[in-house]
């Protein structure tokens, strides 16, 4: 059985061999209706576009390198997702790397996808200079995903609004007369820890409180750094009544500290976290967190990203910030 062309998807759909490249490509607009169209022959002659014969053309890969810190935390596979959304109908497949926030790592999987010749990254990047970004991505459109501040020489950033909506967590946890309120947070500087725990002290300073530096505990974004920190703040001799965390893992630790040691939650200590992946949704008591709209997020990263390479001259960089909302549960 012969291949099918390009020719065959554009006489079948009615349209230009030209009109088929653009929707592939992404680098014209196309009209919604015969975009569509289009998609739906390829679909049904199952067209396979000649990556390496565009590559040849275009001087591009069609692929895309994303960088995140932990690929079990399940924020970020639906990034990966909500990228392939805005990415996968131009033609662009990612390649994704997982650091553990380790800069060594990082700066591998950055001179790894240069060697490739991806068209382009996005990274959540927990342990990079500035210095390091400019000068291993200088030569491809980059989308910082999360973090900040923004720096227009690094290109594009997308986040949520980390500080925002860890004030919303810790405003509610004081509107529902908890007076001790603890925090327990990522690495310092990696990632959205400075944001975050931003968000917390500026929610307690708003309310006339003082941040009691014995209730701040710092370790990384998993389960078993939750519990870990649960365990020392619970030790205290006036523990906390309430645990403001950083991610849902950390939270979800938490409640495993909070369940070991008989605990009623939210009863006798309340717990949030941040992202609302399934899980927040899955635990006893479920989980009151701020939604961190992972897919949404990607999507943003992708038509960032999409943006750079498809236009004609140098696009201004941008910075995109997305708005968090408070889902309350039984935990708080």
């Amino acid at each position: 059985m012969s291949q099918v062309g390009m020719t065959e998807v554009a006489s079948q759909a009615g349209v230009s061999v030209t009109t088929v490249s653009h929707v592939l490509s992404g680098r014209r607009p196309v009209a919604e209706r015969t975009r569509n169209r289009v998609l739906a022959v390829i679909e049904e002659l199952g067209y396979q576009p000649n990556t390496l014969a565009q590559g040849l053309r275009t001087r591009r890969t069609m692929t895309v390198g994303l960088l995140v810190p932990d690929l079990t935390n399940p924020f970020y596979p639906m990034v990966m997702r909500g990228m392939d959304d805005a990415l996968v109908s131009a033609g662009y497949r990612t390649l994704v790397g997982n650091t553990d926030g380790h800069r060594e790592q990082e700066l591998a999987f950055l001179r790894d996808m240069a060697t490739r010749n991806v068209d382009g990254v996005v990274i959540a990047p927990f342990q990079l200079t500035r210095k390091d970004l400019l000068e291993h991505t200088k030569a491809m459109p980059l989308v910082r995903l999360g973090g900040g501040p923004f720096d227009a020489d690094l290109g594009d950033l997308v986040r949520s609004d980390d500080e925002g909506g860890m004030a919303q967590a810790v405003r509610y946890l004081l509107e529902q007369g908890r007076s001790r309120v603890a925090y327990v947070g990522g690495t310092a500087h990696a990632g959205p820890s400075d944001l975050r725990e931003r968000g917390f002290r500026r929610a307690l300073g708003e309310a006339d409180r003082q941040v009691d530096e014995d209730l701040v505990v710092r370790g990384d974004f998993t389960r078993d750094a939750g519990r870990e920190a649960a365990e020392v703040l619970l030790d205290r001799e006036e523990r906390p009544d309430a645990i403001a965390c950083a991610n849902d893992l950390i939270a979800i630790g938490v409640l495993d500290a909070a369940r070991k040691r008989g605990l009623r939650v939210p009863d006798e200590l309340a717990v949030t976290g941040y992202d609302d992946i399934d899980a927040a949704s899955l635990t006893i008591p479920e989980l009151t967190t701020v939604v961190n709209p992972a897919r949404e997020v990607g999507r943003a990263c992708g038509e960032a990203l999409l943006r750079q390479l498809t236009a004609e001259d140098a696009e201004p960089a941008r910075e995109l910030v997305i708005a968090n909302t408070l889902v309350r549960r039984e935990s708080a």
